[in-house]
């Protein structure tokens, strides 16, 4: 029976990022069942209460194309849930929901971690509009960082990567600093004529700050032409992630030893040569038995996994619940 009295399945598996959540209803076999999509989470803009509020009507829609009220487990992996202390808020209101007996919250960045991995061992960097790293051991040991922007020690993402850039390039303009191509490149892209235009479009609001993050590709493409400073930003974004794994793996001892590193997010997944080479070389440096994987698989399956390993379910499970997302 299900935690409402009605049919009850293994796993409601969520992965909720900052502009879209996947439902998944996941049978105690690794059978999904049923499956839904609904906007971003994001409970610092809107607060936790409104944030669940519309992870229950996502929820609602995968529980009811499944024909069941609950599960024996729920499994969610939200963005913005950086801090433990934030995760067990986050459970709790989760779990007051009532889809499942248990529940447990986690980073997102787990979800992506569980998806490229056979068993909960290794470590995932992603980098999308921010920076996250963590890391998971079998027996429940994690590595992790706050992950909250600069005041936590983090650069980079499409967002930082973006930022560096104007910055230079209003430097390059103006004199203060080196000649880059990016003081053409940058204002180019929105059909302006300067940085001084570009500037002053994004202070003004004429330029939705949101649309910064389109500068990250121009970087990129800069970059690729040889331009010197262009270059520079992107080998830190590579420094950054090699420090984030390899810190990581050190502390779950897995620094010597072969073990996975996986890359995601949007930066990431994007494959710039320039980026993936610079990480190639830096991890074969300080981590030379990492074994670099770019993932592919929707997050979504990481969440449901990890659902599979909380429940103890039986073998082939986690199989079967691959074969679907393959």
């Amino acid at each position: 029976m299900g935690v409402n009295g009605a049919l009850s399945t293994g796993v409601v598996a969520i992965d909720a990022g900052n502009s879209k959540t996947d439902v998944a209803v996941v049978g105690a076999d690794g059978s999904v069942l049923a499956t839904s999509r609904g906007g971003g989470f994001q409970p610092p803009v809107v607060g936790v209460a409104a944030a669940v509020d519309a992870l229950a009507r996502t929820v609602g829609r995968a529980l009811a194309e499944a024909g069941v009220t609950g599960a024996d487990h729920v499994s969610a992996c939200l963005a913005n849930a950086d801090l433990p202390v934030e995760e067990e808020e986050l459970a709790a209101a989760v779990h007051a929901r009532g889809w499942g007996r248990t529940t447990e919250v986690r980073n997102d960045t787990f979800a992506i971690l569980r998806a490229g991995v056979d068993e909960p061992r290794g470590v995932a960097v992603v980098c999308g509009a921010g920076i996250n790293c963590v890391g998971m051991l079998p027996d429940g040991r994690t590595a992790r960082f706050p992950a909250i922007g600069r005041l936590s020690g983090d650069w980079g993402g499409g967002g930082g990567l973006a930022d560096e850039a104007i910055w230079f390039a209003a430097r390059a303009e103006d004199g203060r600093g080196e000649r880059t191509e990016l003081a053409h490149a940058l204002p180019a892209h929105f059909g302006l004529p300067s940085m001084y235009a570009l500037i002053e479009a994004l202070h003004l609001g004429r330029i939705a700050p949101a649309r910064r993050h389109e500068l990250a590709p121009v970087l990129f493409a800069v970059a690729s032409e040889g331009d010197r400073v262009a270059r520079s930003v992107v080998y830190r974004q590579a420094e950054e992630v090699v420090a984030m794994s390899t810190v990581a793996l050190g502390r779950l001892g897995l620094l010597t030893e072969e073990a996975p590193v996986l890359l995601g997010g949007s930066v990431l997944a994007a494959r710039h040569p320039l980026l993936d080479d610079r990480v190639t070389a830096l991890m074969a440096d300080r981590a030379p038995k990492a074994v670099l994987r770019v993932v592919t698989a929707p997050p979504v399956l990481g969440a449901a996994l990890l659902g599979l390993d909380r429940t103890g379910a039986p073998a082939g499970a986690h199989e079967r619940l691959r074969a679907h997302y393959a």
